[in-house]
């Protein structure tokens, strides 16, 4: 998935995971999208800060195909391809 996928995922209410299901793409409030590593909140951004290279291999990211709640966070049940 490219950047442009990715944050129309992310802005159409998608679950996006980078890597595994510990990961998730998430827009705050300033409209950046981080990842965001959910055991400890930890985050970096999406992007480099010129915003053209992804901070990870597109064929890293995917959509959660069904989400259950889990703690108040959202856990992937399995994952699709976008």
């Amino acid at each position: 998935m490219n950047i442009n996928d990715i944050k129309t995922a992310v802005d159409a209410g998608k679950t996006m995971h980078w890597v595994n299901t510990g990961y998730v793409v998430r827009k705050d409030c300033l409209g950046q999208y981080l990842i965001v590593y959910l055991p400890n909140g930890n985050a970096i951004g999406l992007t480099n800060r010129a915003g053209t290279q992804l901070n990870g291999a597109e064929g890293e990211f995917f959509i959660a195909e069904c989400d259950a709640p889990v703690r108040g966070i959202t856990a992937t049940i399995s994952q699709k391809e976008f």
